[in-house]
């Protein structure tokens, strides 16, 4: 089991994330555009240096649902390989078949 500070450490990010996505969307548009005039782009650039880094969709770790684990953590079911094992040999993943040999 993972630490819980690190876990909501990341649930705090997804949060922040999740409310910049807008204002960071429309800022970055403003530095790609390149009609606009170089005034204009550098005031973005530096009002999106300016905003919390937690709030970067970079940041966001992929953790085990089961765990907290951080590393072998599968996306499509968001569990990591010894948890998924674990769920496997018991029957509790639909399709999921544990082989041996």
């Amino acid at each position: 089991m993972a630490k819980k500070s690190s876990v909501e450490k990341n649930n705090r990010r997804q949060k922040m994330t999740k409310n910049a996505a807008p204002k960071r969307a429309r800022l970055k548009a403003i530095i790609a555009d390149k009609t606009k005039p170089m005034e204009e782009r550098f005031a973005a650039t530096i009002k999106l240096a300016e905003m919390p880094r937690n709030s970067s969709a970079t940041r966001i770790r992929n953790r085990c649902e089961v765990s907290g684990r951080s590393r072998a953590v599968y996306r499509k079911n968001k569990m990591s390989r010894i948890a998924l094992r674990e769920f496997g040999s018991k029957g509790l993943i639909p399709g999921l078949v544990k082989s041996s040999w």
